[in-house]
Parts: structure tokens; sequence; C-alpha cells
């Protein structure tokens, strides 16, 4: 009986200790868990620059030269652009506070016929809006966005030493993951009580989640953050280097996208006379958009991430309320997870519940 009995034991104390010790390990690596996991998501970018490097040179050298390009891709640019962007802000919630005291889009409204139209429209509704209500909404939604974005860019000019030494980390572990990654991919394999082909279906559903992520968004919202900053510029518009990161932000969520700026933006130029600029606005807005949505990105992602429009949509939302900026990136890899574990429970482990019911 107790011959029978030891095995049993000796299985659930090494499975207490075994988890004991993933607890501590999670515990001890908690601190840096957003550097792994950016990390991984570049590594999953820049592995075919690796790959295609280490043909012509040894793991070490390519994995270096892989990093050495990220440096002059990412640091850089990122160094320049923070302090640009931490003093725009802050000019912009300046002047987005003192439209609350100053009313400069009421004063505009009431040299314009046009909200009086809006109001003969509402009126069939039962509804008004007046000049104070719309003024105080504009202001406060330029304050919001503009506090949150200088908070963000202040929390990296005020601690440089910690964007540093957190960058160079995240590019020593892209190091070890250009090299390892077969390796630490086989370690999970075998660690994992999971079938294999479920555990490359996720590893895989990760990977192309990340290219969605940072190569179909990201480069689709830097092109449109840029041209939009651009047109704002170009147009004598207050602060565009801030609109274009929000533009650059917003080109992620697929139900808002740039338009939550070009449109206000037109209408507010509409206000001010400006009927062409207006006009040239949202025919420039639907361009740029149209164009990166149905044309650029399926080009580059094709269909390997397929994810309803208001799941992303959501992710993102409740990815920025989470994480800050980061959660445009931690969101979408949240839901991945979750979708695909759901797919495989479906396919491999319900009709194994459902005679248990």
């Amino acid at each position: 009986m107790n011959h029978q009995n030891t095995p049993n034991m000796i299985l659930w104390f090494f499975l207490a200790v075994f988890t004991l010790s993933c607890i501590m390990m999670g515990w001890l690596l908690w601190p840096f868990v957003s550097v792994i996991i950016l990390a991984i998501v570049v590594t999953a970018v820049f592995m075919p620059v690796y790959k295609l490097l280490n043909r012509r040179f040894n793991p070490t050298l390519a994995s270096l030269l892989t990093c050495i390009l990220i440096f002059f891709v990412l640091f850089l640019p990122l160094s320049f652009l923070v302090g640009i962007l931490a003093n725009e802000a802050w000019e912009l919630y300046v002047t987005a506070r003192g439209a609350l005291q100053s009313k400069p889009i009421m004063e505009l409204l009431e040299r314009s016929d046009i909200f009086d139209k809006i109001n003969q429209f509402l009126a069939r509704f039962k509804i008004e809006i007046t000049g104070e209500q719309l003024n105080r909404a504009i202001a406060e939604v330029g304050r919001v966005v503009a506090l949150f974005l200088y908070e963000q860019a202040r929390s990296i000019t005020t601690n440089v030493l910690k964007f540093i030494v957190n960058f160079f980390f995240m590019l020593l572990i892209i190091f070890y993951l250009l090299i390892d990654s077969p390796r630490l991919i086989s370690f999970i394999f075998k660690m994992s009580p999971l079938p294999k082909d479920q555990d490359q279906i996720l590893i895989q559903k990760f990977k192309d989640i990340a290219a969605a992520i940072l190569l179909g968004n990201g480069l689709g919202g830097l092109i449109q953050g840029t041209l939009g900053g651009i047109v704002f510029a170009l147009f004598g518009l207050k602060s565009p280097f801030v609109w274009g990161v929000i533009m650059a932000l917003l080109a992620f969520l697929p139900i808002l996208g740039i338009g939550a700026v070009f449109i206000p933006a037109a209408i507010f130029l509409f206000l001010q006379g400006r009927i062409a600029a207006g006009i040239f606005f949202l025919v420039f807005y639907i361009i740029l958009s149209g164009g990166i949505e149905y044309l650029f990105k399926p080009k580059l992602v094709g269909q390997r991430v397929r994810m309803h429009t208001l799941i992303v949509f959501l992710s993102i939302i409740g990815g920025l309320k989470l994480f800050g900026i980061l959660g445009i990136i931690y969101g979408p890899l949240v839901v991945t997870a979750f979708l695909t574990l759901a797919e495989i429970y479906l396919a491999s482990y319900q009709q194994l519940i459902e005679p248990l019911q």
C-alpha cells in the first residue's frame, strides 16, 4: 500500500516544488516583463532580417548586425522625437486648458451660421447643443489627450537613464533570442503538456500578430501620422507634431482611425470660412485612410491575422487603459492568446468535456 502511494506522493511533491519555483521565477522576472515582451515582439518582426544576414555571416555576427539595425531604426528616432512630443504636448495642453476660459470655439461658432443649421436639424429630435457645451467638450478632449501624451513622453524624458538601460537590455534579450529562438521554442514544446501541433499554432499566432501590429499597423500608423502632421503644418494648424503622433496612434484603431482628428479639423476649417481647405482635409483623409487600410495593410500583412474589427478596437482601448501607450501591443496579444486557446478548445477538448455534463 505504501509502495503504491510512494510514486504519487513523489509526483505531487515535485509538482508543488516546481510550481513554487515557477512562481518565484515569475516574481523574479516581473520587473522586466514589459522589456521581455517588447523584445519578443521586435525579435519576431526582425527575424527575417536576421535569417537573411545569417546566410552570409555566422549567427553571432548576424544577430549583432540585426541589433545594430534595430538601434538605428528604433532608438535614435525615439530619442529625437520624444523630446519634441513632450514640448508640443504641453503647449497643446496649456492651449486646451485656456480654451475652457477664453472659449475660442464658442466665439467661432457665433460668427458662423453652420451651428444654427445644425441645431435646426437636431431640433427635429428635440436636441439642442449650445456653443458653451461644444466649446467645453472640444477643449476637454484636447486637454485630456494632450495630458496623456505629455505624461507618456515625460515618463521617458525624466527617466532618461532608465529608458536607455531598458532599451539596451531589450537589445541584449533580442541578441540571444535571434540566435537561440529555435532552442527556446523546442524547450517550450517539451515543457508544454499540449500536443506539438497546438503549440505550433500558438507560436505561429503570436508571430503573426507581432507582424500585424508592428509591420501592418506600425508602418501604416507611421505613414498616416507623418503625412497627417505635414498637412497640419502646411495649413498652419497648431501642434502638428502632436497631432501627427495622435493620428499615428489612432491609426491602430479600426473603427475611428485618423478620422477622429481629420474630420473635426475639417469642421474647424469650415467654421473659419476656409471651405477649400476643409474639403481638401476630407478628401485627403479618405484617400490616405482608404489607401492604407485597403491596399497597404492587406499587401503587407495578408490574411495571417483575422480578428473581428470590434475585438481589435476593444483590445487596444482596454490595453491603453491598463498598460498605457504599450497597451497598443499588449491588448491585441492578450486577445490573440484567448482566441487561439478558444479555437484549440473548440477543436480538441469540447467533445471531451460535453459527455461529462
